[in-house]
């Protein structure tokens, strides 16, 4: 893993988010949904984990300290 997890709370600390917003990209044919943030100024997403079901949502906004109400969908 590339960024060190608070063992109190199990968040990635290392992880910048600042000026970074949570988005999940799914792709219209195949269905396939990835977990990243999107820099706000370049418009690029960082994809950081695959997502099959709703554990691995969930996993993801507890690995990154994200509410649900943030993530944007993006087609």
């Amino acid at each position: 893993m590339l960024w060190k997890k608070d063992k109190k709370t199990g968040v990635i600390s290392d992880f910048d988010k600042s000026g970074k917003k949570p988005v999940i990209r799914a792709s219209i044919c195949t269905g396939e949904k990835v977990a990243g943030f999107r820099d706000e100024k370049t418009g690029h997403i960082e994809e950081l984990m695959l997502i099959t079901g709703e554990k691995d949502l969930e996993r993801f906004m507890q690995l990154y300290g994200v509410d649900k109400d943030e993530i944007e969908t993006v087609w």
